[in-house]
């Protein structure tokens, strides 16, 4: 018995790694990577097309495209890359199977957008995603692929070969492009879609993208026109930036359960908004930008510290364009400033706010609170036990397997955290005597939580739901200033901070300032 199995054993290794010509390899990974990375595309193609022979032609005329320029890089890569064609290949593998994991599990769609999320995240915010599916994504459909194509023997043969092969797969692909000429109204119309779940075409051309937009954003900022402070009144402004909160899920926007009690009593003023973009990065530069551009303009931050603002940035958080401030403060100086506070929750950011305003020995102040509250998928570890008001809740990083109402609760108790921390910072700017103070809260974006099967956020805004882009935009004031905005975005922020601290510039637009009308009557 041993020796049989000894012998099947020998026959499979044999086959595996049995010596094939470089056309049957390259062959077989087109056809793998179709099978086995593309069925999401597949099934959004016949979701897409009419019935009928028009139908017909889109849909194969995409499946043979995708097989055959599979089979021109793959054929490329193993011929003249060799060894380097094996790796190249297995590490697409490898990413291709993490890409379809969070494509199935999340529904992504793997634009330049969703790139920079994944440049951006942090590794312990990227492993509350993995769970023991992703695991075997990355077994099954990663890493076995990759030691059968380092097992296997490649006979390479001639360069003829190698130019029939290809010649060959070309015409199939020019064959079908023609065919399908009459079919680019549809193209045109699925493309941004459909294209963000190619692989691995979506995540390659994505990063390509993303990264000339990073190297254009990160070059020299423009500076602004110089400003000047207006007066020597002590006035501060805190910034509290939201993650991933939905006005929807705010009782104090109507919500029929009470996420936000507190606050409610604060005299706050809720105004309905919109954020500029669906994911951090892009939020939180419009948020401290003044105005909509592509160009790293001066951002408020370093604008105000310019011109002799006191200027701190507290953060548990990431993806802030660069800062050019002298007090960056993350979770981990703030745990050693302050050892008795609780640093896995956002509500040490507001550890000795009243006293960081009232030592200041300048006038006028600028505090930004960049918190990660309702950043999914672990909703469920953003706040403390005593905020877990709505039960049961969700515990699964799977959100397509999760139960709809968990993941709400879950996500309501962040709201409800949220709340919590919004009355702090107001408590800590009420306790703060002589200053006139003023506090923003702004989401960078919103979330989905299944609505038409779409989780957490990300989508380009022309596509995405209004879940991903509604957000809350709430204001208090020491004063009580009224506010005649009533419909805002994230570009208010810049022009009403001004002019909470009191601040001149050219680059001053009013129609962006919440105050501006009532300063004007």
């Amino acid at each position: 018995m041993i020796r049989r199995r000894e012998n099947i054993l020998t026959k499979i290794v044999s086959l595996v790694t049995r010596e094939r010509h470089v056309a049957w390899v390259a062959a077989l990974v087109s056809l793998f990577s179709l099978v086995g990375y593309n069925i999401p595309l597949l099934q959004g193609v016949a979701q897409s097309v009419e019935g009928g022979m028009n139908g017909i032609l889109i849909f194969s005329g995409i499946t043979a495209i995708i097989l055959a320029v599979h089979f021109v890089l793959a054929y490329l890569l193993l011929y003249l890359g060799r060894t380097v064609g094996k790796i190249i290949i297995a590490l697409s593998f490898i990413c291709n199977s993490l890409s379809l994991y969070f494509i199935n599990c999340y529904e992504v769609l793997i634009t330049s957008e969703m790139m920079g999320n994944v440049f951006n995240t942090r590794y312990s915010e990227a492993s509350g995603y993995m769970s023991l599916t992703g695991v075997i994504y990355f077994v099954l459909l990663g890493l076995l692929p990759c030691l059968l194509l380092f097992a296997t023997k490649i006979e390479y043969g001639k360069a003829k070969h190698w130019g029939i092969g290809s010649a060959v797969a070309l015409s199939v692909v020019a064959l079908f492009g023609v065919a399908n000429l009459s079919n680019t109204l549809w193209i045109d119309r699925n493309v941004p879609r459909l294209g963000s779940i190619i692989l691995p075409w979506s995540y390659t051309v994505n990063t390509v993208r993303y990264y000339n937009s990073w190297k254009r954003m990160n070059q020299k900022e423009i500076l602004l026109p110089d400003a000047t402070i207006r007066n020597d009144e002590r006035e501060a402004c805190v910034l509290i930036i939201g993650e991933s909160a939905r006005s929807a899920n705010f009782s104090i926007y109507g919500y029929d359960r009470p996420t936000t009690p507190l606050i409610e009593q604060d005299s706050v003023v809720a105004l309905k908004a919109e954020s500029a973009a669906t994911y951090t990065t892009a939020g939180v530069k419009a948020i401290i930008d003044h105005k909509p551009s592509n160009t790293l303009y001066e951002i408020l931050p370093n604008y105000l510290y310019r011109i002799g603002v006191d200027v701190v940035w507290r953060t548990s958080n990431w993806g802030e364009p660069p800062l050019h401030i002298d007090r960056m403060e993350k979770v981990k100086d703030l745990k050693a400033k302050y050892p008795e506070a609780a640093a896995e929750y956002d509500s040490i950011l507001l550890e000795g706010l009243g006293e960081l305003i009232a030592s200041s020995d300048k006038c006028k102040v600028f505090i930004v609170i960049h918190t990660s509250t309702s950043h999914g998928p672990t909703y469920y570890k953003k706040y403390p036990a005593e905020f877990e008001r709505f039960t049961p809740v969700c515990t699964t990083v799977e959100m397509s397997e999760a139960n709809t109402q968990e993941l709400i609760n879950a996500y309501d108790n962040t709201i409800l955290y949220t709340d919590h921390l919004i009355h702090t910072a107001i408590e800590e700017l009420r306790g703060v005597k002589d200053w006139r103070t003023t506090l923003l809260y702004v989401s960078d974006h919103g979330e989905s939580l299944g609505e038409n099967n779409l989780y957490m956020h990300g989508m380009p805004k022309s596509m995405a739901p209004r879940e991903q882009f509604d957000i809350p935009f709430i204001v208090w004031s020491s004063d009580g200033r009224e506010i005649s905005a009533q419909e805002v975005g994230q570009y208010h922020v810049f022009h009403s901070v001004l002019h909470a601290l009191s601040i001149d510039s050219e680059i001053y637009n009013p129609e962006y300032d919440i105050f501006y009308r009532n300063t004007n009557k």
